[in-house]
């Protein structure tokens, strides 16, 4: 374990898991609209369930790794997964609204 006494690797599991909820509620809003939008709400919801099933699956790893880097000394920011997880958003984004309003 490590010796952190703000939690640190606690705090990001839990934002990360209320992004894993956030990606998982907007699959279900797209499904829900999936009998006025048609099929295409399918593949959004799709997406959004894939981006939080990678969250889901990097939980453990990315909790290890940070304590693992705090006890070192070492910790290093998980850039890309930031990065991915924001072009997720911005793409569920615009194409949600490109859908509803085209």
């Amino acid at each position: 374990m490590h010796e952190d006494p703000g939690l640190q690797p606690e705090r990001t599991v839990l934002a990360w898991g209320r992004t894993l909820l956030l990606f998982t509620t907007v699959a279900a809003v797209f499904l829900r609209w999936l009998p006025r939008y048609g099929a295409l709400m399918l593949m959004l919801a799709l997406l959004a369930a894939a981006v939080a099933g990678a969250i889901y699956a990097t939980q453990r790893l990315r909790y290890r790794r940070q304590s693992r880097g705090i006890s070192d000394e070492s910790l290093e920011p998980d850039v890309a997964a930031v990065l991915v997880t924001s072009a997720a958003t911005c793409a569920l984004g615009v194409l949600g609204v490109v859908v509803v309003l085209g």
